[in-house]
């Protein structure tokens, strides 16, 4: 990877994925408020559905905030918790690939499913299958780095990876220098993961947010209904 690739991809992409994941999404809920679900298919056809979107919204909600928990959390945090660096690198393995293989099981019924239903492939659009095949790719790119990250039990690598993304989130300079002499198999996962976000307002994951938004009815008060 060139250098001004480099500089592009962990400098300045990453505010570019999240200005289109923010504002893209406030546009598609202003514009078209009818489009902002997940396009269920269970009338179409029940078939694997059920098992497919349980374990693929229980590992990919998962890994989400698992990574960025670990990312985000300096290790001055954990340390003071009594975690060493390599218990948190020997943790974040194990997790990760739990995770990751519930997930992908999930996305490959998911997969299949719409592939060998007809009417559920008769009605799928574009964006359904480039979400779907994209996750698969960035997924299956993180499984195989668990490799990788076997042969740094130190902790290391895994530290230089929290490093950049503090860097990036605090606004400071020098991230992608950071990221320097991280293995290829980890940029590359990383910049097909922050392309999420680019594609996140156009298509069905802003259904996402809704998930999150619901959230809040738990602290509504009582609606009452009184009869005339």
């Amino acid at each position: 990877m060139g250098a001004y690739l480099h500089y592009f991809f962990f400098a300045v992409y990453p505010y570019i994925a999240l200005t289109i994941f923010l504002l893209g999404s406030l546009a598609r809920y202003d514009r078209g408020q009818y489009t902002w679900k997940s396009d269920s298919s269970q009338m179409l056809k029940r078939g694997t559905l059920r098992w497919g979107s349980n374990l693929f919204h229980i590992g990919i909600i998962s890994l989400f905030f698992t990574h960025l928990v670990g990312l985000l959390t300096p290790p001055a945090v954990y340390h003071a918790m009594g975690i060493s660096t390599e218990f948190k690198q020997a943790m974040a393995i194990v997790v990760g690939a739990i995770l990751g293989l519930v997930c992908l099981a999930g996305l490959l019924l998911l997969l299949w499913r719409r592939w060998s239903e007809p009417r559920v492939r008769a009605t799928s659009r574009a964006s359904d299958w480039v979400t779907l095949i994209w996750i698969l790719i960035v997924l299956s790119l993180g499984l195989i780095s668990i490799l990788t990250s076997r042969q740094h039990k130190d902790g290391a690598l895994m530290v230089v990876l929290g490093d950049w993304a503090q860097h990036i989130v605090t606004f400071r300079g020098g991230a992608a220098d950071i990221m320097a002499g991280v293995p290829m198999i980890y940029q590359v996962h990383m910049v097909l993961g922050m392309t999420l976000f680019v594609i996140f307002p156009f298509t069905r994951l802003v259904h996402v947010w809704s998930g999150f938004g619901s959230v809040a009815y738990l602290g509504r008060a009582w609606q009452l209904v009184r009869s005339r």
